[in-house]
């Protein structure tokens, strides 16, 4: 592989499928986030994802997920299958996918493998008939947070690092062999009418309000982390103010030492009764703001789509009822 930049990724849609079918069972069964790799090659930008195969699950502790995972490629490697790995694939539900463990796993991805790229699909609005599959890399200035360390406020502050940096999305092009094109138009003649109403199902409301829900337990949480932060400058000041208080009374004291011809006291004495605070690390706010302004991009988008829906389906009803009228 290339140390080119990766500009889309190419899905073939049998591991869009895969991809698909994988994450619905988990969601359906255990409500679980269902994870798998992706298999393929990167070509000048752009990056083939060929194959995919699911994780083991969390709860056997008897698989070992490395060497099931080289097992599976060179399982696939014999039957003439790409087994390059090149990114992996998680569920998410009503777009809450950025996490710690997220940003972390794709981190160590990125740093072996440049090229890799991390494929969220959503579930819940896919079954109202919006298909959502979106990729992610790592922008440089989070790579360099992570391989740093430090996720205080200054530290933030020189890498001018935001919420808003933190993920750069790839766009995704699914592309299918013109045999498996074939194959999709004669099953589609074969699907009878009333079975495909569901994709212009106009029952948003669930999804909106689901989406309106993750919005406000984000707001929630990022407004405890403001009530720590904003708890721990005022501790600062406090303790600032302790500290100018004690070095003005040493000071005082020193003249009415020299006044006396005694020794004086240094002021190291005092600054070591005042430490250095700890400050709160800042990447859990960022995610939670990160997670905001992905579940608001996402409510913008499905109630556009949302629309779209309702003037098709007013077109489609308007000339149902002029064919009724005739």
């Amino acid at each position: 592989m290339g140390d080119s930049k990766i500009t889309y990724v190419q899905c073939d849609g049998l591991a869009v499928m895969k991809m698909v079918k994988h994450c619905h069972e988990e969601s359906q069964g255990n409500m679980e986030i269902a994870q798998g790799a992706l298999l393929g090659l990167a070509e000048g930008n752009r990056l083939e994802i060929t194959n995919c195969f699911p994780f083991p699950k969390s709860t056997d502790e008897n698989v070992d997920e490395e060497e099931y995972q080289l097992a599976m490629m060179r399982r696939l490697r014999r039957v003439n299958v790409d087994h390059f790995h090149v990114g992996w694939y998680q569920s998410s539900d009503v777009g809450n996918f950025l996490s710690l463990t997220l940003l972390e796993s794709q981190y160590h991805y990125q740093t072996s493998i440049e090229e890799s790229v991390v494929v969220v699909y959503d579930t819940q609005k896919s079954a109202g008939g919006f298909l959502t599959l979106k990729a992610y890399r790592l922008t440089p200035q989070a790579i360099a947070m992570y391989k740093d360390g430090d996720f205080t406020p200054d530290a933030l502050r020189q890498l001018k690092i935001g919420y808003e940096k933190l993920f750069v999305e790839i766009p995704i092009q699914i592309k299918n062999s013109p045999l498996t094109n074939i194959m999709m138009l004669e099953l589609q003649e074969m699907v009878k009418e009333e079975e495909g109403s569901h994709f212009l199902d106009l029952g948003t409301a669930g999804v909106l309000e689901n989406h309106i829900r993750a919005m406000m337990d984000r707001v929630d949480e990022l407004y405890q982390e403001a009530s720590k932060f904003n708890k721990y400058q005022q501790t600062v000041m406090r303790q600032e103010q302790d500290k100018h208080r004690q070095l003005n009374k040493l000071a005082q004291e020193n003249a009415s030492r020299i006044a006396k011809g005694e020794t004086t006291v240094a002021e190291e004495e005092i600054l070591k009764q005042f430490r250095p605070l700890p400050v709160p690390p800042r990447l859990n706010p960022m995610i939670i703001s990160g997670q905001i302004n992905t579940v608001s991009q996402h409510i913008n988008q499905f109630c556009s789509q949302s629309l779209a829906k309702l003037y098709l389906t007013q077109a489609l009803q308007s000339a149902k009822e002029s064919k009724e009228t005739k």
